[in-house]
């Protein structure tokens, strides 16, 4: 009888237990749905605009750029991120890769009891840029040339410290240039840094690296990239954000080759009211050696574009974007112009 007994405190106490550790285990979904409508003056005979592009590349058709639902998980000190997604940014962004749908999905550890040096291993939000897959959080409908030809994502293991509320320093290795999976297994890891300056709540300053091998011409041969940005909030009523990347990438591991890519960006926004907004942007993309951007002639373009944003609430937004590129040579509607103009409406929801 006494060991029957002991056996049912037993019981009751490790149910108690385990039901305390469930109890601490938070979880939040949350999601983002971007839909849209695009038309490329140009006429293409195919289904997509551009092949330097990845968001909003439909021709006339209404689609789904990306839906995503996210589940964040932590206890204690350990949190984690799972997310899927679908639409025709992953159709195009994600071609190359044989898992295609899932989104961010890694683990994570605060090293300290402050909480300010992390460790997180798995798919990663890319550490380069200002631009995101998820449009709520940029000040254009779509993305810069700069940001759709960098990466959204990375596969690898990342480390964070926080000096103060104002430095903060990350390095990342990481199986390469956007890749889930490494695309040559006998290769070293790529590697990362990122370092963030922050002088008040308006202002922050991001330099961010790479360095790794990557296929170029048949070969993988090393590259080495810097992305550098601004981010602004001059008032409630003006945001600008000042952006620029610089690559080399090395031609052939038998002479010293090199091609090169360079381009800056400036984005403002002014907001007209609690409901409208708009948005102004300037752009300059060079890549002569097609280092980046698959062309069979040297890519240099400039590009210009105008958004009008109307918010619902501040979880919804319709967006409306007209954009035109002028290049220096005939790379647009298949080598037959050197001007592009499109125009592109989207409506989103972030929860």
């Amino acid at each position: 009888m006494k060991k029957i007994v002991l056996l049912v405190i037993t019981f009751i106490g490790f149910t108690a237990n385990a039901q305390d550790s469930i109890s601490k285990v938070k979880i939040e979904v949350s999601g983002f749905i971007d839909t849209y409508y695009s038309y490329d003056f140009d006429q293409p005979e195919s289904k997509y605009k551009q092949n330097f592009l990845y968001n909003y590349n439909r021709q006339n058709s209404f689609n789904v750029n990306i839906a995503l639902l996210r589940a964040s998980i932590s206890y204690e000190n350990v949190y984690a991120k799972i997310s899927a997604h679908a639409g025709t940014y992953v159709e195009d962004n994600y071609a190359s890769e044989s898992v295609k749908y899932l989104n961010e999905t890694y683990l994570g550890v605060f090293l300290n009891k402050s909480k300010t040096t992390t460790l997180e291993a798995g798919i990663l939000p890319s550490y380069i840029g200002f631009e995101s897959a998820i449009t709520h959080g940029n000040l254009t409908a779509t993305r810069s040339i700069l940001a759709e030809n960098s990466p959204y994502y990375m596969t690898g293991v990342k480390f964070n410290h926080q000096f103060n509320n104002k430095w903060s320093l990350a390095g990342l290795v990481t199986n390469g240039w956007q890749h889930i999976e490494k695309p040559k297994s006998d290769e070293i890891p790529s590697f990362g840094t990122q370092l963030v300056y922050k002088p008040n709540n308006k202002n922050s300053i991001n330099w961010s690296t790479f360095l790794g091998k990557e296929a170029y011409a048949g070969e993988f041969n090393m590259r080495y990239f810097s992305n550098l940005y601004w981010d602004a909030t001059w008032n409630t009523k003006w945001h600008s954000i000042f952006g620029f990347d610089y690559g080399i990438q090395d031609v052939s591991s038998t002479n010293n080759e090199k091609a090169t890519w360079f381009s800056p960006v400036m984005i403002t926004q002014y907001n007209i009211n609690s409901k409208w907004q708009m948005a102004h942007r300037i752009e300059y993309y060079q890549d002569q050696k097609n280092a980046i951007i698959s062309s069979l002639l040297p890519f240099e373009t400039i590009g210009n574009s105008i958004n009008f944003d109307f918010l619902a609430n501040s979880k919804f937004k319709i967006r409306m974007e007209g954009k035109w590129y002028h290049a220096t040579e005939n790379v647009f509607d298949l080598g037959n112009k050197k001007d592009n103009f499109s125009a592109t409406t989207t409506m989103s929801f972030e929860f």
